[in-house]
This record gives structure tokens, C-alpha cells and sequence, in this order.
């Protein structure tokens, strides 16, 4: 059985950075209280001709180039995003149009920021049936558009961009060994987005309160650390390795301390670890 593998990559920042210094004008903050609790220093921010859509279409043709394969010859485009440009159509389609891959099915995956991961796991997974498909995955989103701009506990986590990869089966052991995805939707009131106010005053929420993203900070770092751990630890131990065995690890770059705490609990060297969360 053939694994999906990456034949090329490619990504795509806005124009605009946001510094933390940018930020002490906008709300009550500092560049001293942002580092030190997350580690950011800058996010990128979209300003016009910028669009979700725009920023994935972008990335998806560098991909493309760097793969050495026409969008024609794409059989399905897949987009992680929970920012849309419109609910409907999905970003997908809108990228589908833009680079002329006609010949493709596509859709969105919303699984938030563990999206791309999902995609990769899906591809991987329809790869596995007909390991001739070539299949670009991307994950865009304008996370700008959906905050809460004096809510300071959010407004400096989050940024635009959209990063790509096209995958095929791959050739001599090449492509993905293993994945291990979670989720726990008793836990969604720790961070959310409401959608927009529904038309339907039957299906009205009394507590709406604006769709933008709402986070419990602490809850999330507890649960965040822990859900990493196991699994890491989990697919170390379903292909007998241990964490000594891991030449590289790219983790989620949300929060400084978040990796610094999962690295103390992995006991992987700080060299082993990929960072570029400022």
C-alpha cells in the first residue's frame, strides 16, 4: 500500500506586519507581556486583494511549481480553513477557479488548527485507494477578521496566511507512517467562534455575542500540553520508537510555553525542535 508523500510545497504571508509594539497602540498591552507569555514578537495581517481564498491560491501555486505538476492534472483540492471567504461556496472551490484546476473535486475541512494535520490524514487516506491521485491540500485562514481587536488574551495570538502541499503516492518507503487525531467536544466552550446570527429568531442564541474567537487561556494550555503528550507518546509506541528515535519534531507553534512545557514532558532536545512561533 502506497503512503501519500509531498511532491512540492509552497506558501503565502500578507504584506502587513503587526508588531507587538504596533499592538501597545491598539490595546492595553506590551511587547514585554506578549513575549514573555507567548513568544510572538509579529503576525502577518491582510489588507485588501488579500482574501482567505487569495492567500490559499497563492501558496497552492508556488506548491504547484515547486511540485513540477499542472493544476489540470489535480484530482482534488482540499482547503483547512474556519475563515472562509463565504460559507458557500466553499474556499476550496474558490481557490479551484483561481488556478484553473478543473479537473478536481474540492472542499473545505474545518478542524481549526489542527486542520491541515486532518487533510493530510484524509489525503493520505484516499492515496491509499488510487495512489496515481494528486492531491493539493492547503491551510489558509485571515484569523484578523475574526477577533476581538480589544480583547488582548486573543488579539495577539492570531495572524493570516496559507501554506500548501501537493501529495501523491510516494515511491521507496516515502509518505506518511502514521497519524493519531483527537477530539473532545465537551471541552468547546474553552475556545469558539460563534457563527453568524441566525435568520431564524426560533434558533436564536440569547447569549450570542458577535462571531469572533473566544478563548480560555489557562484551560487551553492545560489541555493542550497534555492532548500533545499522549500523542506523541501514542505513535512513538503504536512503531516501537522512542522519542530518541525523532530526528526532527514540528509542533503547533501557538504559545512559547506551550512547546517548552511539551518538550520538558517528552524529554526531546531543544535542537530537535522546530520554532519560529515569534
Amino acid at each position: 500500500m502506497k503512503r501519500a508523500a509531498v511532491l512540492g510545497t509552497g506558501s503565502c504571508l500578507p504584506i502587513r506586519k503587526l508588531t507587538n509594539f504596533d499592538l501597545e497602540n491598539m490595546v492595553e498591552t506590551t511587547d514585554e507581556w506578549i513575549t514573555t507569555r507567548t513568544g510572538i514578537q509579529s503576525r502577518r495581517i491582510s489588507g485588501p486583494g488579500e482574501e482567505n481564498y487569495l492567500l490559499a491560491a497563492s501558496a497552492a501555486r508556488r506548491a504547484l511549481r515547486n511540485a513540477a505538476v499542472k493544476p489540470r492534472d489535480l484530482d482534488m483540492v482540499v482547503v483547512a480553513t474556519i475563515t472562509p471567504h463565504m460559507i458557500m461556496p466553499s474556499c476550496a472551490c474558490f481557490v479551484q477557479a483561481e488556478i484553473g484546476a478543473g479537473n478536481a473535486f474540492a472542499y473545505d475541512l474545518n478542524a481549526a488548527c489542527s486542520g491541515f494535520l486532518y487533510g493530510l490524514d484524509l489525503a493520505d487516506k484516499y492515496i491509499a485507494r488510487r495512489p496515481e491521485m494528486k492531491i493539493l491540500l492547503i491551510g489558509s485562514e485571515t484569523l484578523s477578521a475574526r477577533v476581538n481587536w480589544q480583547d488582548r488574551n486573543t488579539c495577539i495570538l492570531f495572524g493570516d496566511g496559507a501554506g500548501a502541499c501537493v501529495l501523491t503516492g510516494g515511491s521507496r518507503g516515502r509518505g506518511v507512517v502514521d497519524s493519531d487525531l483527537r477530539s473532545d467536544g465537551r471541552l468547546w466552550n474553552l475556545l469558539y467562534m460563534n457563527s453568524p446570527k441566525s435568520r431564524n429568531p426560533a434558533l436564536e442564541q440569547s447569549s450570542h455575542d458577535c462571531c469572533y474567537i473566544q478563548m480560555s487561556g489557562r484551560d487551553v494550555f492545560k489541555h493542550a500540553v497534555k492532548a500533545m503528550e499522549d500523542s506523541v507518546r501514542e505513535l512513538l509506541r503504536r512503531n516501537n520508537l522512542t522519542i530518541d528515535d525523532v530526528t526532527l519534531m514540528i509542533p503547533h507553534q501557538a504559545n512559547i510555553r506551550i512547546l517548552h512545557k511539551l518538550m520538558e514532558r517528552l524529554g526531546v532536545a531543544a535542537e530537535k525542535v522546530y520554532i519560529n512561533v515569534d
